[in-house]
């Protein structure tokens, strides 16, 4: 089996969906304030009037100033509840779209004709989710006292804001952003997923011609910097894309243009390239801690679930 699958019972699949839930909450926890900063950079930014930050800090500066930490968790409910189902979601499916191609299959190290297609298979699946709840996520985002939404037009909560999405725009008004997004995962997990799996052979093989066997920190380094360069790997791949699906599903006129690509077009007119890639620096500065807390504490709710890596 490659390196980095987890092997199960059919009796016991659902733990692997229990151990990607745990990931993504811990995800969230680490990782949302600087999407929230990401979120605000890409909207204010990229628009031809208003507010404008110089960078990553001064915006996170200006959040805790007039908001507190508070404003930083913007959006947080919404995300949990996404990233939580996500996350089990894309590890699960992941995991057991893997072993179903891999087969009797034994391989020395990671195949790529095993993990590129499973992994842009869940990344385009958990799409799906992540549409609805991160577009409420990124309107709950932009609101605030640098927001030039007019007061009517804010919401007090995300159910408030998926209703009031719904009402205004239809059913599919929700699934606003679903083909910037759908490109996004399907690309961005297979780019993700390749680096993990790479990277974590690569140092479990050191490591054992090292010092045999190991265990206890050397495993939590392992999932760290994996995780972490997973993580800058998938956004550093897909951010225009990102920048794409924000400006799509915060613009509030209903006639915006839905195609990513067009979208992008009219940002780097606007903007130039650094347009398309407004909020690297708090995307970046939050895909490691945010990318290696999830592999940590995945790889560490599977062993407690009693799933092993081979």
């Amino acid at each position: 089996m490659v390196e980095g699958t987890a092997s199960s019972a059919d009796g016991s699949k659902y733990k692997e969906y229990l151990a990607g839930l745990i990931a993504g909450v811990a995800t969230v926890i680490i990782g949302h304030p600087f999407d929230t900063v990401k979120v605000k950079l890409q909207k204010h930014n990229t628009e031809v009037h208003g507010v404008k930050y110089r960078n990553g800090l001064h915006c996170a500066a200006r959040i805790l100033q007039n908001e507190g930490v508070r404003g930083l968790y913007r959006g947080a409910t919404s995300s949990f509840i996404g990233m939580g189902f996500e996350s089990s979601l894309l590890f699960g499916i992941y995991s057991q779209t893997k072993q179903s191609l891999q087969g009797k299959l034994q391989s020395s190290g990671p195949d790529s004709l095993v993990i590129i297609p499973s992994a842009a298979y869940s990344g385009a699946i958990i799409s799906f989710v992540l549409c609805p709840t991160e577009l409420v996520k990124c309107r709950m985002q932009i609101q605030g006292t640098d927001s030039l939404i007019p007061k009517a037009s804010t919401y007090t909560g995300p159910v408030d804001c998926a209703l009031k999405t719904i009402r205004t725009d239809g059913v599919t008004g929700i699934f606003r952003g679903g083909t910037a997004t759908f490109l996004r995962e399907s690309l961005g997990n297979a780019v993700f997923f390749s680096v993990y799996e790479n990277v974590r052979h690569s140092m479990h093989l050191k490591l054992k011609d090292c010092s045999g066997e190991y265990k206890g920190l050397a495993e939590i380094g392992v999932g760290i910097i994996s995780g972490g360069l997973g993580g800058v790997a998938f956004w550093s791949a897909v951010l225009p894309l990102d920048m794409a699906k924000t400006m799509i599903q915060t613009n509030p006129d209903p006639n915006y243009s839905r195609n990513p690509f067009q979208v992008l077009k009219l940002v780097y007119k606007q903007a130039g390239l650094r347009g398309c890639y407004a909020g690297l620096g708090p995307t970046i500065a939050r895909a490691f801690p945010a990318n290696a807390a999830a592999i940590v504490t995945w790889e560490f709710a599977m062993k407690m679930l009693g799933i092993r890596h081979e």
